[in-house]
């Protein structure tokens, strides 16, 4: 990558095992598409409403030569993602699906 990825947390305190989950899945990211040039990750913790819990929001932005990848993991109603966690690891399941598509589309049209 030719940028330094960029963690931050919004609405929560930093929590440095989330970030280095974070890391975790950027450097899989990185494996699988060599072509990443940036990364920006934002963990959004909304306030607590009365008898719900925090369900975390993660967005994911991705530079590829060309492109910009934007995942935005709203919480809408998916409870799982109360924990963390979970919220971290389906926003990077969605942008690798992403960057499979877009290094795929573009294969195939060379």
């Amino acid at each position: 990558m030719q940028v330094q990825p960029k963690i931050s947390f919004h609405g929560m305190d930093h929590s440095p095992a989330v970030e280095a989950r974070v890391m975790e899945r950027i450097e899989k990211l990185e494996e699988y598409h060599k072509r990443i040039v940036s990364c920006r990750v934002a963990i959004s913790a909304p306030h607590r409403h009365s008898r719900k819990g925090k369900i975390f929001d993660v967005r994911i932005d991705v530079g590829v030569p060309g492109r910009e990848i934007i995942v935005n993991r709203e919480p809408g109603k998916n409870h799982a993602h109360e924990d963390v966690y979970v919220a971290v690891r389906d926003a990077f399941n969605a942008a690798h699906r992403q960057l499979e598509d877009h290094f795929g589309k573009r294969a195939a049209s060379a």
